[in-house]
C-alpha cells in the first residue's frame, strides 16, 4: 500500500496548484472506474473546492452523478502508461483495474470511490451540485473532504519530487506528456 500523510484541508489546493493531469476515480452500485483528466483546477481554500471536466459519454460521469463523489488522484511519471490507458479506453468496454498497466486501488476514507495506488496525492471530493454547468460545460465542482499526499513527494506544504519517475505529469496531446520540472525559489 502506498504511504500517505494527511494534508490539512485549507492547504489541499497545493496538491493541484501546479496543474497536473489527474486520474478521476468513481464508484457506485458495485461498479468502479477511473479516467484521466487534464482539465482540472483548485478553486477555493476554505472549504477547499476543485473543478474537473468529465464528459457526458463516460462511465466515470455516470458513476459520479449517481454517487455524488469522486477522487482526484495525482499520478506520477512512472504512471504515464496507466494514465494514457485509462484516458483512451472506455470503462464501459474494459475493466480499467485489470488492464496490463492496471490501476491498483485502495479504499478512500470519506468516499466510495477508490484511491489509485502509486499516485503522489489524492483528493476525496463530494460533488457540489451545479446542474447548469455540469450539463452545459461538463464541469463538475467538488468540495474536498479529505486530502492525502505521498510524504516522499509532498510535505510541509511543498512538492519535493524524490526522483525523475516521481514527478507529476502534464498531458499535451497525442499520447505526449511532460513532467513537472525542478522546484526552485526566486
Amino acid at each position: 500500500m502506498t504511504q500517505r500523510i494527511a494534508v490539512p484541508l485549507p492547504k489541499a489546493y497545493l496538491l493541484l496548484n501546479h496543474g497536473p493531469t489527474v486520474l478521476v476515480s468513481s464508484a457506485h452500485g458495485g461498479r468502479q472506474n477511473v479516467m484521466a483528466a487534464a482539465w482540472n483546477m483548485a478553486l477555493d481554500f476554505d472549504p477547499p473546492k476543485v473543478a474537473v471536466v468529465i464528459d457526458k459519454a463516460t462511465l466515470t460521469r455516470e458513476l459520479v452523478e449517481a454517487s455524488g463523489e469522486f477522487v482526484l488522484n495525482v499520478p506520477s511519471r512512472q504512471q504515464a502508461a496507466l494514465t494514457l490507458a485509462v484516458g483512451t479506453q472506455s470503462g464501459r468496454e474494459v475493466d480499467k483495474f485489470s488492464l496490463k498497466v492496471g490501476a491498483g486501488a485502495a479504499a478512500a476514507s470519506m468516499v466510495g470511490a477508490p484511491l489509485i495506488e502509486g499516485c503522489l496525492a489524492w483528493l476525496e471530493c463530494r460533488v457540489i451540485p451545479e446542474p447548469h454547468i455540469q450539463q452545459t460545460y461538463d464541469l463538475f465542482l467538488g468540495q474536498v473532504i479529505a486530502a492525502w499526499a505521498d510524504p516522499d513527494a509532498f510535505s510541509n506544504g511543498r512538492w519535493h519530487f524524490p526522483d525523475s519517475q516521481r514527478h507529476s505529469i502534464h498531458y499535451q496531446a497525442g499520447g505526449s506528456f511532460f513532467a513537472t520540472g525542478e522546484t526552485f525559489e526566486a
